[in-house]
């Protein structure tokens, strides 16, 4: 799907730590043609049980998960918006991106200084947050300006602009993020247009310390980001990255000890794709045959024909229809054969909406 999450943070936050770990836990590149060398860009499977499942019941000679993109973003100091530090390119950074990925300080340690002598996680989101809206507020006045000129001219098309831009001027001046804005579907379609930095999705990662991942909850620093998430409706994931870091340099056997020993059950770097994958609203397809299982990204929403393409054009071009079964209907048969005989597979034509999970042969013919 070529989807990626921008990863964001102040200094000495763990931000670095974490891109370490996304790095040194990444995808071989001969299974992804897209996976690029830019040192800035780390490509990581996403877990998945039902694929497992899967290799289990097929037993192909190859099994291949989907992967998402995470993006290091570099720059960010107060005064961005303005150039300051990096400012220009971390604002070209990040309209790149799709979602955001933003790691904030949750723990103490006297050795690593916080760039404002204090942590407090809060100060800090709000310093960053406040660069992407002074940013986009800068854009919005200044296509206001030229609108107004063109509803003077009577543009049929300007009113209606001018007054979703006028909707989403007076929610950054509060000093909120563009997607909290109440905006019609038009409205909305309209404000897509201009690539406001905060009308992407984002994700709020507590970094904290070894000592309390196991029992975040305790921490008042997360409690703090958790509060401050549920007013923009965002995600919050808890993480330790100097553990994710030590995580992605073990054997994949010797992790899930030494997640055990920590009291964890699933890594926070697993926990973080996951969340970002759903935060963009992609889900996953599997095809599974004797020579390969693998897994499919499609957008939530996208018809049989698109999701065809996401493996080849020819397929949507040349697309005829979709058998489908469940992947519970299938976990729970064992076989297709079985599948077949409790009536369970799908002829599936052009309308048909993918759901996540749905175990897919393509017919086609180019």
């Amino acid at each position: 799907m070529g989807l990626t999450a921008g990863i964001v943070g102040l200094p000495n936050v763990g931000k670095s730590t974490l891109f370490n770990a996304i790095t040194q836990a990444g995808v071989e590149a001969a299974n992804y043609p897209f996976a690029t060398i830019d040192p800035n860009v780390g490509v990581v499977e996403v877990p998945d049980a039902r694929l497992d499942r899967l290799t289990e019941l097929v037993k192909p000679k190859k099994t291949v998960p989907t992967a998402f993109e995470f993006t290091d973003i570099a720059g960010i100091v107060k005064g961005a918006s303005k150039g300051e530090g990096l400012g220009n390119k971390f604002l070209a950074n990040i309209r790149e991106v799709d979602a955001i990925c933003q790691v904030v300080r949750c723990f103490e340690d006297d050795n690593i200084t916080h760039v404002a002598g204090k942590v407090s996680p809060i100060d800090d989101i709000t310093t960053i947050n406040l660069e992407l809206i002074l940013a986009d507020l800068e854009l919005v006045e200044k296509r206001i300006t030229r609108v107004q000129k063109m509803v003077k001219s009577k543009d049929k098309g300007a009113a209606q602009e001018l007054e979703a831009l006028e909707i989403v001027q007076a929610i950054l001046e509060s000093e909120r993020p563009a997607r909290v804005a109440e905006l019609t579907e038009d409205q909305l379609a309209i404000v897509k247009h201009f690539q406001l930095l905060t009308m992407k999705p984002m994700l709020y990662v507590a970094n904290v310390s070894e000592d309390e991942v196991a029992d975040a909850d305790q921490n008042p620093y997360v409690q703090a980001v958790r509060e401050h998430a549920a007013t923009e409706g965002a995600k919050v994931i808890v993480i330790c990255a100097r553990i994710e870091e030590e995580i992605s340099e073990l054997e994949p056997e010797e992790r899930l000890e030494f997640l055990q020993d920590l009291g964890i059950e699933e890594s926070g770097l697993d926990q973080l794709i996951r969340a970002a994958y759903s935060t963009l609203g992609l889900a996953t397809y599997f095809t599974a045959g004797e020579k390969e299982v693998r897994a499919w990204t499609f957008k939530q929403g996208m018809k049989a024909p698109q999701c065809a393409g996401v493996i080849h054009s020819d397929f949507e071009r040349g697309f005829i229809r979709a058998e489908v079964v469940a992947y519970e209907d299938l976990s729970a048969a064992g076989n297709m054969t079985a599948v077949k005989e409790q009536g369970k597979l799908r002829s599936e034509g052009k309308e048909y909406v993918f759901q996540d999970g749905d175990v897919v042969t393509f017919r086609f013919n180019v």
